[in-house]
């Protein structure tokens, strides 16, 4: 399943006249009075498609309007592919060493082995593109802002795959829609941009992460009582062997995942984007989107995830709707 024309555009019609144009290895650009070092932007990140850092902080530049409503005062948890997607990569929750005075962070205390950290917080485009030059290729935010950081802007539902086919998966996404139809929740789907899709409920940061986790595992419950052949709760890949696992714990404090419009280090350079329900139909590809599209398709649909930082659930209804459902 190769991706969807993964032909780097000849012009820069998908792009505002490249950020960064080719030749350049190493450079300093301001944005926003705020200044930036650009380096090795001639290192391959994807050997086989011949895509470059320089491509990566190109691509984040011209969506950034798009993902900031997604990233802005947000603890960051850093995936760091600083030699592409075939090297090593590590994944960086605390901020230490020299950072430019204008970074933001985020003091994060837990009695837990998390301990005490210091998350690197987005701000703005600045900051966004700061990450890319980092080599982040892939963008994980908190469910979270900074202001209101025990109280998440919405719950997920990961469907994460074992050797399942994407048909199935597109099929579990489909009866979890219709479990959150019967009990009048709204949901917005993404693909991954690896090999699952992500279903995202808003809750207005109303609630906490407790009751987010709780929601996603009632809504999960009833899901695998519909398709209990290929799905499962079981959280260990090897008690879940050819099943879909049901991923109702990303919906605890500090978890992240990939963020609307993010890449992912992936071959093809994919990107989890935001669709909508008429899409989730065999026939969809996680390859439909990738670095050199992604810009055309937000232009062409306006951001489809919108509404989930729009008004939440309420969710003492939502419980009772439950509550006659499983009746």
């Amino acid at each position: 399943d190769q991706p969807s024309k993964l032909i780097r555009p000849k012009t820069s019609k998908v792009a505002r006249d490249n950020f960064i144009a080719a030749g350049e290895k190493n450079l300093v650009k301001r944005i926003k009075g705020k200044e930036l070092k650009f380096t090795n932007l001639d290192k391959i990140y994807w050997p086989k498609e011949k895509i470059t850092k320089r491509d990566v902080i190109n691509y984040y530049e011209s969506v950034a309007a798009y993902m900031m409503p997604y990233l802005k005062d947000r603890p960051q948890s850093l995936n760091r592919h600083p030699n592409g997607i075939q090297g090593e990569s590590f994944y960086q929750k605390n901020i230490a060493g020299k950072f430019p005075s204008w970074i933001k962070t985020h003091d994060y205390k837990n009695t837990s082995k998390e301990g005490e950290k210091k998350f690197f917080v987005c701000t703005d485009e600045a900051s966004l593109l700061y990450l890319a030059n980092l080599g982040c290729i892939e963008i994980n935010p908190w469910h979270s802002k900074v202001d209101s950081p025990d109280n998440p802007d919405f719950c997920i539902i990961d469907l994460d795959p074992d050797t399942n086919s994407f048909d199935q998966v597109i099929e579990t996404a489909q009866v979890v829609r219709q479990v959150l139809d019967d009990i009048k929740v709204p949901s917005f789907p993404k693909t991954s941009g690896s090999t699952g899709i992500h279903i995202f409920i808003p809750l207005g940061a109303q609630y906490d992460y407790e009751q987010s986790k709780m929601l996603a595992e009632l809504v999960v419950t009833l899901v695998h009582r519909e398709i209990p052949d290929f799905t499962s709760l079981e959280r260990s890949p090897s008690k879940r062997k050819g099943k879909i696992y049901l991923d109702f714990l990303q919906n605890r404090s500090i978890q992240t995942i990939a963020a609307p419009y993010s890449l992912r280090p992936k071959p093809g350079a994919t990107v989890s984007m935001p669709i909508s329900w008429t899409e989730v139909k065999p026939g969809l590809s996680m390859n439909d989107f990738h670095i050199w599209n992604a810009l055309e398709r937000i232009r062409e649909k306006a951001d489809l995830f919108k509404p989930v930082l729009g008004k939440g659930i309420v969710l003492e209804k939502v419980l009772s709707n439950l509550e006659k459902l499983s009746d």
